[in-house]
This record gives structure tokens, sequence and C-alpha cells, in this order.
């Protein structure tokens, strides 16, 4: 369900994602979204609205601190970075070893950012990066596997850009004169169910699936049990 956040422009409530056993992900447990910096005064006032209890905002330290979030110092928001600074980066990835390699390196970031949405207060958690749709996207997607959405469900989720991120994207694009620059961004931008599910394999058959791999980053049994009390309707 896409929420009307001004000037927020890829955001959406993922209340009614069907689980495998019939039950759907509760409207109001969880947001993603993208950088929450663009919000007008308007925007800000919708998300105390959306009884929003926790927010996590997974971009670094100096982005947030080059576009900071109007909700930096508010207790409700968390600064959960999913990787350092000085971590390798290998251009000639595609989107789905990116995101593999990144899971890989850091497991205990990815399993607090999980952590901190199951162990949030009760209401709204706000899950964001810069565009809504990799940082964000991969802990989302984490979430709602454990939550018992089937992959090709999560999948088609993280598929979904709101029209107005196409249209930035887009623009951003048109200032890249470099060919094959403008290759690599385009191929970044790309938000495909098959990328998504390429890392849902992934985590299957390197650690055993998603809840495996999460309590290898330190999640617990206790965690994992409330978040899908907390997600599931």
């Amino acid at each position: 369900m896409r929420l009307t956040w001004p000037n927020c422009l890829n955001v959406r409530d993922l209340g009614g994602l069907p689980t495998g056993d019939g039950r759907r992900i509760a409207a109001g447990a969880l947001i993603r979204s993208d950088n929450l910096s663009r919000l007008t005064d308007a925007g800000v006032a919708a998300v105390r609205e959306a009884s929003v209890s926790r927010i996590i905002d997974v971009r670094t330290p100096p982005e947030c601190d080059g576009d900071p979030s109007p909700f930096a110092t508010d207790p409700l928001c968390r600064n959960m970075p999913l990787y350092h600074p000085d971590d390798p980066y290998d251009p000639t990835l595609s989107l789905e070893q990116t995101y593999m390699a990144m899971l890989d390196l850091h497991p205990a970031l990815f399993a607090a950012a999980v952590g901190a949405i199951a162990d949030a207060p009760a209401g709204a958690v706000v899950v964001h990066c810069h565009a809504g749709k990799d940082r964000s996207g991969n802990v989302i997607a984490l979430a709602l596997s454990v939550a018992g959405v089937p992959a090709q469900s999560v999948a088609a989720d993280y598929a979904v850009l709101d029209d107005r991120m196409r249209d930035h994207f887009t623009e951003q694009l048109a200032l890249i004169d470099d060919p094959d620059e403008r290759s690599q961004l385009a191929e970044s931008f790309t938000a495909r169910p098959e990328t998504m599910l390429a890392v849902i394999q992934h985590l299957e058959d390197q650690y055993g699936g998603t809840e495996a791999y999460l309590r290898h980053g330190g999640l617990s049994d206790n965690q994992l049990s409330t978040l899908r009390a907390r997600l599931v309707a």
C-alpha cells in the first residue's frame, strides 16, 4: 500500500503481503521508504500520524551527516549502517552479487537491523536508506522471509518502485556523460525480482536459509519469534 509522505518518492506499508500459511503481514507494522530527509513539514506530520515507533536509518554516518533526517535527534530514530566505508567494493559485480557480498561480510549488522524491528515498541517500524531499494530492501526481505512471506512474494515486493522514484533515477542518469559510468549506474538502479530471488537462494545455499543466516549474525530465537508475532496479522 503506497503511502503519501511528501516529498518521499518510494514509501509504502507492507501490510497485506501473504504468508505461506494463508495469513498476511499486518497493516501498520512495517514500512519501507526512501530517504526521509526529503520530507516536507507535511511529510514529517504524516510520519507522526502513522504511529511510527521506530525509524531504522541504514545509511552510513557520512550520508546521515551530509543529508540529515528530520528525525535524526528523535529517540525513535536509530542509525544502523550495513557496511563500513573501508569495505571492499568491486564495480564489476552484478547487483545481486553486490547484495550477497554485503550480506556475507556483515551478518551481525543485518541481524542487528532486523532485531531492531523485532525489539521496537508497539507501532509501525520504518526502514529506510537513500532510495528505499537496496540496503533497506535487503533488511525488509530478511524480515518478510522470517515472517513466512514466500520468496516469490518477497521478490515481487522488492521489485516495486514508485513511478516518482523511477523518474528520479532517469534524471540522475541524464546527468552522467560517460557511457560506461551511465550503464553501470543504470544497472544499480534496477529492481528485478530475479535479483532478490538470487539473494534468497544464496542464503539458503550458504547458511541454510534466512533464519539460519540471522542466527549466524546473532539474532536470538526469541527475537525471531517476536518478529513473526509482530509482523503477521
